[in-house]
């Protein structure tokens, strides 16, 4: 995969405006503006025995916490990814509906520089494991304005991989 280097020969950063979000239980397709919140968190374990010599606990790592992460999207009829987000949400829904959804911010500009033609080559990945909605967000609605209807889902997750 080439990237576009600058004068010094250091490659360019990745922009964050190039990103695809596949979500594994739904069929379809739906663009996202803005993700937000992918984090893990070792909680540290502090431990001193009563017989140490030192007055300073040791810390070894403890269970592993992930944040929820956003997600904004503009509203759309496409009604796919809509329906998973009800089946989580609905108060007579069965077992939750959880998926594996993979975020990938991608280089538009994987090929040559100044190729006409633009390769979408993905970069760099995160995967989170047995995902679903825990909170649903409708977009404000405001007559006066001539603003692009945002609705916004939270995710709750179990594991954060990131394979590359």
């Amino acid at each position: 995969m080439g990237t576009y280097q600058n004068d010094a020969g250091l490659a360019y950063p990745l922009t964050k405006m190039n990103f695809l979000v596949t979500v594994d239980s739904v069929d379809g397709t739906a663009a996202f503006s803005e993700v937000s919140g992918i984090e893990a968190t070792v909680d540290v374990i502090e431990f001193r025995q009563g017989n140490a010599h030192s007055l300073s606990p040791v810390k070894i790592p403890g269970l592993v916490k992930h944040g929820n992460v956003t997600l904004k999207f503009g509203y759309t009829l496409d009604s796919t990814f809509k329906t998973w987000i009800q089946e989580c949400v609905s108060e007579t829904r069965g077992e939750m509906p959880r998926s594996k959804v993979q975020i990938e911010m991608i280089d538009i500009n994987g090929g040559a520089p100044n190729s006409a033609v633009e390769s979408i080559t993905g970069t760099r990945v995160w995967v989170l494991t047995n995902a679903w909605v825990t909170k649903y967000n409708a977009p404000d609605l405001n007559a006066t304005t001539s603003e692009v209807a945002i609705e916004s889902v939270e995710l709750a997750y179990e594991e954060l991989i990131i394979p590359n």
